[in-house]
């Protein structure tokens, strides 16, 4: 319907235009928010993550990708090339560049609309023209910003998080590929010792100096460490890849160098003081759903806003007819509340309300429990870990000592002191895998407390099955 009421004051019209000018300086940031996700990624990874100009191709970020790959891989380098050239993670960081649109998008005013109208008859002509600015858009403006700006924030944190979950799982994979390439490395020791022994039974056999029964032992042992070995292979080629998958490295730059050895156990566990709090404080997940709520809350301030009255349009108008002066005035188009009253919009929106004061409960409860859970893998793996460096390996040493003493003694056979030493297969890759599980549960534990990741360490069994028999 078309009401023509008085004109308005000049007080509201000062208000409505300074609004109006307010609203066009809404202006894209110089970094995109990648400034702030940066930060939380420094803050829980101990490295950043640059700004667009110095990543992917660019010069800057391959002259630093050349440098890493000339030494050895660390654990930090690895995560530093995957933070500068994981072009995943360089996808999600785009999702900022949508965040910020609609953050200026709800700080600028609709565009008005332009109504012409003409009609003729009876020799007469009468055009009517109009231009309609959104009432209801201009008032909620700052409301909107605010909801978009939290949005903003929302999706800074969860870029941060996409980092930070990055580089725990470019973390994990260099200690599992370093860890693989030690076992196939020592697979590779005890398929050479079982040819050995195999090639000897066999020239004994031939002489009469051992029997069949021993003869086949020797030669099953040997076939069985030659097929360990190409898992073990093989296992370190997969865990390799997975590394630089997260990485993003191709061509040449897949020939990077590993260590030969894990790094070395910690003198002591970190102490379980205060994690918790200290998770509720850093964990972005935890923060992300705390500004969803927040933001939420805002919504369903300006659904009831404009739930009564959500189209409010003002504008100019005039019309001219044949032989008549023009006519000037103003057009308000109001829509009426008569079937729908906004009562369903509100109560969604209070719905959602709840929904998101719920989600978060229930993200700072599973985040306490992670912490929990992580903290018991970390210790229970570090135990694990110092024990068969400082119980089972000196032990199986001092086996091996003994028992090349009886055969320098002649108390004993050579097959006899192969035997001994086929019987630490399970022992050694048993330790190493106890050294990785460490280093694995620690950057989980970190994932725990500061990202949104738990354990995702396995004690209940080891897969030192796949190690060589003992015979």
């Amino acid at each position: 319907m078309t009401i023509k009421p008085p004109i308005p004051s000049l007080r509201a019209i000062a208000a409505g235009v300074a609004v109006l000018v307010l609203s066009g300086c809404a202006t894209f940031s110089k970094d995109g928010g990648l400034d702030a996700v940066s930060t939380l990624t420094a803050e829980r990874t101990g490295q950043d993550i640059r700004l667009s100009k110095a990543t992917g191709d660019s010069e800057p970020a391959q002259a630093e990708l050349a440098e890493i790959l000339k030494q050895p891989l660390s654990a930090d380098s690895a995560v530093r090339i995957a933070l500068l050239n994981n072009r995943g993670l360089r996808a999600s960081l785009a999702n900022l560049g949508v965040a910020e649109a609609d953050l200026v998008q709800a700080g600028r005013m609709s565009n008005p609309s332009f109504s012409f109208g003409r009609m003729s008859g009876g020799g007469e002509t009468e055009i009517e023209r109009s231009v309609m600015i959104d009432l209801v858009g201009l008032v909620t403006i700052p409301l909107r910003r605010d909801i978009e700006s939290r949005r903003f924030q929302s999706a800074k944190l969860v870029a941060a998080t996409e980092a930070v979950r990055l580089a725990a799982d470019t973390r994990k994979a260099y200690f599992n590929a370093v860890a693989a390439v030690q076992a196939a490395r020592y697979a590779e020791q005890v398929r050479d010792a079982a040819q050995a022994s195999a090639e000897l039974a066999q020239r004994m056999a031939k002489v009469g100096n051992l029997s069949a029964l021993d003869q086949a032992r020797e030669q099953a042992f040997s076939a069985e460490s030659t097929a360990q070995l190409a898992r073990a292979r093989h296992n370190a080629t997969a865990a390799r890849e997975q590394l630089t998958r997260l990485m993003g490295v191709w061509g040449t730059n897949t020939a990077f160098q590993l260590p030969d050895k894990l790094p070395e156990l910690p003198a002591t566990p970190r102490d379980a003081a205060n994690i918790e709090a200290t998770a509720m404080q850093q964990r972005l997940d935890v923060r992300l759903a705390k500004l969803d709520t927040e933001a939420t809350a805002r919504a369903l301030g300006l659904t009831k806003a404009t739930g009564f009255v959500n189209v409010l349009d003002a504008g100019y108008a005039n019309a001219s007819k044949s032989g008549s002066p023009r006519e000037n005035g103003y057009e308000i188009e109001l829509a009426l509340p008569i079937f729908d009253w906004g009562g369903a919009r509100t109560a969604k929106a209070e719905a959602l309300y709840m929904q998101s004061v719920h989600r978060t409960a229930d993200t700072a409860t599973v985040a306490r429990s992670q912490v929990r859970e992580a903290y018991s893998a970390y210790r229970t793996t570090y135990d694990v870990a110092r024990h068969y460096r400082d119980e089972v390996v000196p032990l199986q040493k001092k086996i091996s000592e003994e028992t090349l003493l009886r055969y320098n003694g002649m108390l004993m056979s050579v097959f006899e002191l192969l035997a001994d030493a086929r019987a630490q297969v399970t022992g050694v890759n048993a330790a190493i895998e106890a050294q990785r599980d460490y280093w694995i549960a620690e950057t989980d534990l970190q994932a725990a407390i500061s990202g949104s990741g738990g354990s995702s360490v396995s004690l209940a069994s080891s897969s030192s099955a796949e190690a060589a028999p003992e015979h």
